[in-house]
C-alpha cells in the first residue's frame, strides 16, 4: 500500500512539474521588448495660443496692471471670459510618438499636433527638442515631425499584413502624461471600418489605451511596430478594452508622401455607395450580401468614363474582392491617381468587367503641410456663433445623434444663454421643430429670418437638455 501511494505521489509530482513549464511558456515576457524598443518612444506636448476677445467695448480696469494680475492669479484660465479683458492664454495637450529616422524623423497622430503653435518632443533620456511638423494627413490621422538631432534610436518596423487576430501586442506611450507606460493585450480584429474613417483598415485591440497614448507605437512580440495607436471607443473617456491602431504599412506610405511631396495623393472614382443588405442582394439576384452598391455617379468622373452605372454592385477592384461598401474607399484611396484598374460589377443578374483610370481626390482642408500651415480664423454666423459638426466619437461622448457644437461666442451673441460646449439640437419656430444637422443648414435657416425675429433652440448641455430663446435676431 505504501509503495502504491509512493508511486502515485511521484506521478502526481511529475504531472505538476510537467504542467508548470507549459503554463509559463504560454505567458509572454515583455521585458526584453521594452528594454530594446522603449527608448524609441517619445512624449509629445503641444501648445496652442488662443486669443481672448472683448465681450463689450471698454475695459473697466483700464491700464491697472495690478488689478489684471490679481485676476490672472485668482481666476486662472478664466480671464478670457471676463468682460473687457483682452488676453491670450495657452491650451496644452499631450500625446506620444516614435522615432523612425536616426536623423530625427518621428511619426505620431495628426490630431495630436492639429492646431498647435508649438510642438515639443521629449526623449527617454530627458532631452527636449522643438519639433517641426513636416506634414499631417487628417484622413488617416498620420503626422510626420522632425527634430534637430542625430544618432537617435530607431524603432523596428514590422509588417501589419502578417498580424493575426489573437496575437499579443504591446503599446508604449504617455497616458494622462505618465511617460513610457507599457500596456499589453491581443489583436481583437483586423480591417475595422469606423464611421467617417473610410481610408483606414484599423487594427482593433484590447490594449489599455487612454488620452496621451495617441500617436504611440503598437508592437508585436518581435519588438516590431505594427501600428500607431489612434482611437478608443469609450463611454467614460477612459479605456474600455476597445482601441484602434493605424496599420504601420499604411502609415509609412502616408509619411513617405508627406516627406517627398508635402501632401497625400489619393485615388477617386466619383461615386456614392452603400452596403448590400440581404434584401438588396435578393433584389439584385446576388447569391449573398457582398460588394458596394452604386447609389450615384458623378458626371464626368472616373467612374462615369468607365461606364459604371447607378445600381451596379462593385464586386472586385483591381483584382481584390470588395466584401462590403467600407472596403472600396480604402482600396480606391490607396491607388495612385492615373492608374488603370479592372473593376468587376454585377449588373442585371450577371457580372461584367470594366476598366477605369482612377482620378485624384481633392486635398482636404484638414491636410496640413509645412508649406501651407496658416490657419484661418473660423467665421461667426448671424448670431455671432462659431459652430462645428461633432465627429462620431464626440457624438458618442455627448450622447447625441445630430447637432452642432458651440465652439465660440462673439460680439452681441453673449447676451444669449448659450455657452461654449453647448450642442444645438433643434430650432423651434412658429410651432415647427427642425433638427440641426449641418452648419450650412443652420446658417441658411438664420438667413431666412426677418430682422429682430425670435427663435428657440433645443440645446444639450452636459447630461441634460434645455430650451434657449434668442430674442431679436440681428446681424452681429
Amino acid at each position: 500500500m505504501n509503495t502504491l501511494l509512493a508511486r502515485f505521489g511521484i506521478m502526481l509530482a511529475a504531472l505538476v512539474a510537467l504542467g508548470q513549464p507549459a503554463t509559463a511558456r504560454e505567458l509572454p515576457d515583455f521585458t526584453e521588448l521594452v528594454e530594446k524598443q522603449g527608448n524609441t518612444v517619445v512624449n509629445i506636448s503641444t501648445t496652442q495660443v488662443i486669443k481672448g476677445r472683448r465681450m463689450f467695448p471698454g475695459n473697466p480696469f483700464g491700464d491697472d496692471e495690478a488689478a489684471q494680475e490679481w485676476l490672472r492669479r485668482f481666476f486662472p484660465g478664466q480671464i478670457p471670459n471676463i468682460p473687457g479683458i483682452p488676453q491670450e492664454f495657452k491650451n496644452r495637450s499631450l500625446g506620444s510618438g516614435f522615432i523612425i529616422g536616426a536623423d530625427g524623423h518621428i511619426l505620431t497622430n495628426a490630431h495630436v499636433v492639429e492646431g498647435a503653435d508649438e510642438v515639443m518632443v521629449k526623449l527617454t533620456d530627458k532631452r527636449e527638442f522643438k519639433a517641426k511638423v513636416l506634414g499631417s494627413d487628417k484622413r488617416t490621422d498620420v503626422a510626420l515631425l522632425k527634430i534637430e538631432a542625430a544618432n537617435l534610436p530607431v524603432a523596428r518596423l514590422g509588417d501589419s499584413t502578417r498580424l493575426k487576430v489573437g496575437e499579443w501586442v504591446v503599446a508604449i506611450g504617455s497616458p494622462f502624461g505618465f511617460e513610457n507606460t507599457v500596456t499589453a493585450g491581443i489583436v481583437s480584429a483586423k480591417g475595422r471600418s469606423l464611421q467617417h474613417e473610410n481610408y483606414v483598415p484599423f487594427i482593433q485591440t484590447d490594449v489599455a489605451i487612454n488620452p496621451g497614448n495617441s500617436g504611440g507605437p503598437l508592437f508585436n512580440l518581435k519588438g516590431e511596430v505594427v501600428g500607431i495607436n489612434s482611437q478608443i471607443y469609450s463611454r467614460s473617456g477612459g479605456s474600455m478594452g476597445l482601441s484602434f491602431a493605424i496599420p504601420i504599412d499604411l502609415a509609412m506610405d502616408i509619411q513617405a508622401q508627406l516627406r517627398s511631396k508635402g501632401k497625400v495623393s489619393r485615388g477617386r472614382l466619383g461615386i456614392g455607395i452603400q452596403d448590400v443588405s440581404k434584401e438588396l442582394a435578393e433584389t439584385f439576384n446576388l447569391s449573398k450580401p457582398q460588394g458596394a452598391l452604386v447609389a450615384s455617379v458623378e458626371k464626368g468622373s472616373a467612374a462615369d468614363r468607365a461606364g459604371i452605372e447607378i445600381g451596379d454592385v462593385i464586386l472586385k477592384f483591381d483584382g481584390r474582392a470588395v466584401g462590403d461598401a467600407g472596403d472600396l474607399p480604402r482600396m480606391v484611396g490607396q491607388t495612385r491617381p492615373g492608374s488603370k484598374v479592372a473593376i468587376q460589377v454585377w449588373r442585371k443578374g450577371a457580372s461584367r468587367d470594366l476598366n477605369a483610370t482612377v482620378g485624384e481626390a481633392p486635398e482636404e482642408e484638414g491636410t496640413r503641410t509645412a508649406r501651407a500651415s496658416e490657419k484661418a480664423e473660423p467665421a461667426a454666423n448671424r448670431l455671432g456663433l462659431v459652430l462645428s459638426v461633432p465627429n462620431a466619437e464626440q457624438r458618442k461622448q455627448l450622447g447625441v445623434r445630430h447637432g452642432l457644437v458651440v465652439e465660440d461666442i462673439r460680439n452681441g451673441a453673449t447676451r444669449t444663454e448659450l455657452r461654449r460646449g453647448d450642442v444645438i439640437l433643434s430650432v423651434i419656430r412658429k410651432g415647427s421643430q427642425v433638427d440641426v444637422t449641418s452648419v450650412a443648414q443652420f446658417n441658411e435657416m438664420l438667413q431666412g429670418l426677418e430682422k429682430n425675429a425670435t427663435i428657440t433652440l433645443l440645446v444639450r448641455r452636459g447630461d441634460s437638455q434645455t430650451f434657449v430663446t434668442i430674442k431679436g435676431v440681428d446681424d452681429k
